[in-house]
């Protein structure tokens, strides 16, 4: 017979009404926030594949190109923190629905830039837009989705970003070889406006948000709170050295493909982003990872994953290239979704907040490492922008043995007979 543990961790699972694979809503909220996720990484990154176009019409360097990247995701990062405290107040789902449909409005008008000067200005607003959204979508799923469930909702969460960011650059490459840059933006807001349609239309009302108040004092205690614990400080490191790889490669890799011995044209180069859907196959399979290899494991392999690319990304065959960009995509999409939803787990009050800082971090160093990756290529080319990227896995390898290292010396504190 069942014994009374079993019994009553079967009660608890069952009055448990959040929401879980084959349940009724998991699927649309699944499909919500995947078509939110495409268009939050299309709109962010838009400019990316185009950096060498628009240098050329603006007669601009790769590093002040760059910054039409940088302005976005910075931008991003310091508005999401302030907007995460709103949906604690407005709730999740308005919040991400009004960071949409501001960013795709916005996303209208930046073909229209005259100069370069007032392109990166309108970025940064659709990159302070866009803020309201991630945060608030992982606290979302966190609050409405069963825990054994959240890695993989939060990982598809994440394929979407990398769906985005590859349809996004693919659609801007080649819609600007045909009929210039500017088509291409366009182009990337129209589909960005397909899919806020479809996020509003998906996305079920939230169940289990407590609005709660705005006050200043309790959200910098919150913020505090969380800054001062060790383990979410280490995945909010991981996360921005993580993304100051991927954003490092990827700012940089249409400016190398389109020099010799390569030569590619900028559809061609656009293309290339299709690698973006080995992104989509490990992020989603990060719950499997966790599960095989445990937290740490599944970070040991994908930062091996992403310095193996960086590696192989030196060669001057344009196959071993693509290898590499294989690997970083790989590597970089397991980590997020490994320490994206860690993070989650991790906080227990003030989800929205920790998922806040976190996403700050990671954009942060979207914005570091597409400016640094710039600046290392103009000064040592690609081997320069390799070399940022190097030097930011071994910082993710010491911070996940640093970690290991503080569990260890914790457990033999706890339990002195067991070491």
């Amino acid at each position: 017979m069942p014994s009374a543990s079993t019994k009553a961790a079967a009660t608890t699972a069952s009055a448990d009404t959040r929401l879980s694979p084959g349940a009724p809503g998991y699927r649309r909220t699944s499909l919500a926030l995947f078509a939110a996720g495409l268009a939050t990484f299309a709109l962010l990154y838009s400019t990316q594949a185009l950096l060498p176009a628009i240098s050329a019409e603006f007669g601009a360097t790769a590093s002040a190109a760059s910054w039409t990247v940088s302005a976005a995701t910075g931008a991003l990062a310091l508005c999401v923190l302030p907007l995460s405290a709103l949906s604690e107040r407005f709730g999740r789902r308005a919040m991400m629905t009004a960071s949409l449909s501001v960013a795709v409005a916005v996303a209208l008008l930046v073909p229209l830039a005259p100069n370069l000067e007032s392109l990166i200005a309108l970025r940064a607003v659709q990159g302070a837009a866009l803020a309201g959204l991630p945060a608030s979508a992982m606290a979302y799923l966190a609050e409405e989705v069963r825990p054994k469930a959240l890695v993989a909702a939060i990982g598809l969460f994440v394929a979407g970003n990398s769906i985005g960011g590859m349809s996004g650059r693919l659609v801007t490459g080649w819609v600007s070889q045909l009929w210039g840059w500017r088509a291409g933006l366009a182009a990337v807001g129209l589909t960005s406006l397909v899919c806020a349609l479809a996020f509003r239309a998906l996305l079920p009302k939230a169940r289990h948000f407590t609005p709660g108040t705005l006050n200043p004092k309790a959200l910098a205690r919150t913020v505090r709170g969380h800054l001062a614990d060790p383990l979410l400080m280490r995945l909010y490191v991981i996360g921005a050295l993580f993304m100051t790889v991927f954003g490092a490669v990827y700012t940089v890799i249409g400016y190398r493909l389109v020099e010799a011995p390569f030569s590619l044209p900028q559809g061609v180069i656009g293309s290339i982003f299709l690698i973006y859907l080995v992104g989509t196959v490990s992020s989603a399979a990060a719950g499997k990872l966790v599960g095989r290899l445990g937290r740490r494991g599944a970070l040991y392999l994908a930062v091996s994953t992403t310095a193996a690319g960086l590696l192989c990304s030196l060669s001057d065959s344009l196959a071993l290239v693509l290898v590499g960009l294989v690997l970083i995509t790989a590597g970089f999409f397991a980590g997020h979704a490994v320490a994206s939803s860690s993070v989650s787990r991790t906080a227990k009050t003030g989800r929205a907040q920790a998922s806040a800082l976190y996403q700050s971090a990671y954009y942060l160093g979207s914005s570091a490492g597409g400016t640094l990756g710039a600046i290392a290529f103009h000064a040592g080319g690609w081997a320069g922008t390799v070399l940022i990227g190097l030097v930011a896995v071994l910082g993710v390898v010491s911070v996940t043995l640093y970690g290991s290292h503080s569990a260890r010396v914790e457990a033999r504190r706890l339990h002195p007979a067991a070491a």
